[in-house]
């Protein structure tokens, strides 16, 4: 049994005995631990399984659809959101609504790439029930870093000012957006995420440029 499944477990029971079950003893478990503490395997489809099963933080109990990924494993570039929209969640499907046609148009018309060329993804893979957390992104975490190992990225496209200070523990987006930055074997640039573009179109040729930005990279 490995220590992802122990903790499932013990999380589970631990659940039950809310509703009145004593059948342990007090178990004293850290929803916030990261699930890099226990080993992830190498296949991103074996991954996914195991996202779909899990149920360590409190979003996995109200969401409707595991967004994991979409797009080939080997791309040179990967785009991450900060998390499921209400749509997406609604349908299991990357880039539905407003926000999704934007990011479609960004691929097809601007990095002159196919919908599935990108490895799309987002820091947590359900749904916030509220509003979504650092805590939340610290449990998810491991998933991100497993994904962003494997695929191996060129470039990744951070969307949105949440993604950027999570993903980097930092708050200065609107200093850094639109500059790239080292990330282990990959370039990160920071750009606004479509939701924003939606609410103030006057940052849409900003954002245009960074997503040139990126397609120079990508040729470089």
């Amino acid at each position: 049994m490995t220590e992802f499944t122990k903790q499932s477990i013990l999380n589970h029971l631990n659940k039950l005995k809310t509703y009145g079950f004593n059948y342990h003893e007090n178990v004293n478990i850290n929803i916030n631990q990261k699930v890099s503490n226990f080993s992830l395997p190498n296949d991103l489809s074996k991954i996914e399984n195991i996202v779909k099963n899990c149920h360590l933080c409190q979003n996995s109990k109200t969401r409707k659809n595991v967004l994991f990924s979409q797009g080939k494993e080997n791309s040179n570039v990967m785009f991450i959101f900060d998390e499921p929209s209400t749509s997406e969640d609604d349908t299991g499907n990357f880039n539905e609504g407003k926000s999704g046609e934007m990011i479609v148009k960004m691929i097809t018309n601007v990095l002159n790439l196919k919908l599935e060329d990108v490895y799309t993804t987002t820091l947590v893979k359900c749904k916030s029930n509220d509003n979504l957390k650092y805590s939340d992104y610290e449990i998810c975490s491991s998933y991100l870093d497993k994904q962003i190992q494997i695929v191996n990225p060129k470039i990744i496209v951070l969307f949105g000012e949440r993604t950027y200070n999570f993903f980097t523990k930092n708050d200065d987006f609107f200093k850094i957006r639109g500059k790239e930055f080292q990330y282990e074997n990959s370039l990160v640039l920071a750009t606004y995420a479509p939701s924003f573009l939606l609410r103030n179109p006057s940052y849409k040729k900003d954002s245009y440029l960074d997503i040139l930005r990126v397609k120079t990279i990508m040729e470089s």
